[in-house]
């Protein structure tokens, strides 16, 4: 009986089950990618592979085909200590979906922490177009600090127009600004509230690339 759960246990992280279930894997196939995430040698030996996963050859073969052709590993050749050829799987592609779903978690975390960031400024919920507004702002490139740090430098001159902090950000984009420190090391504030008439024209649809 000891020895029964003493034996070698796979270990998976609660991200690959998310993933898994995102790509409706099977559980032949989602056993057999964290078979070979837990096989830190990784050579291919698909009798082996068969035995600790409980399956027949066969069906070893179609599950690991399956997750070939899924992009989800590779095999990579390379040459052992006697120059033989051998085959070990590759998770790379596997690691990169889990790296860019993070990054998109991130990104979304970081939205909405910039969308509750203007709303305490406005002292009221944002609008859709507001929303959708900030959104192009980040999906244009600019970073989470120049946008705050315009939203605070329209609110010291008494507005919350976002035309106005949209002329804010192409001004200080023109620049060449790419964060709050270029912006405090050229000692100038932008824009003066006499200066608000002019912003509140300015077409931030028709805004350059």
């Amino acid at each position: 009986m000891d020895t029964l759960f003493k034996s070698k246990k796979y270990v998976t992280n609660s991200i690959y089950v998310k993933k898994a279930l995102e790509l409706n894997l099977s559980l032949p196939e989602f056993l057999m990618l964290m078979y070979f995430d837990n096989d830190y040698n990784n050579y291919l030996d698909i009798e082996k592979l068969s035995k600790n996963l409980g399956l027949n050859i066969d069906t070893a073969y179609q599950v690991f085909n399956s997750l070939i052709s899924k992009k989800l590993i590779s095999i990579d050749t390379a040459k052992d200590l006697d120059n033989r050829m051998i085959e070990h799987v590759n998770l790379d592609n596997f690691y990169q979906m889990l790296i860019e779903d993070q990054q998109k978690e991130n990104k979304k975390n970081t939205k909405n922490d910039i969308y509750s960031i203007f709303e305490k400024e406005f002292g009221r919920l944002i609008t859709s177009i507001e929303y959708e507004i900030i959104n192009g702002w980040l999906e244009k490139g600019y970073n989470e600090e120049l946008i705050i740090g315009a939203l605070k430098e329209a609110v010291y001159n008494g507005t919350n127009n976002l035309r106005y902090i949209d002329k804010i950000l192409y001004e200080w984009s023109k620049k060449g600004f790419k964060t709050m420190k270029d912006v405090n090391n050229q000692g100038e504030r932008q824009p003066k509230k006499e200066d608000r008439k002019e912003l509140f024209d300015y077409n931030w649809l028709e805004d350059e690339e």
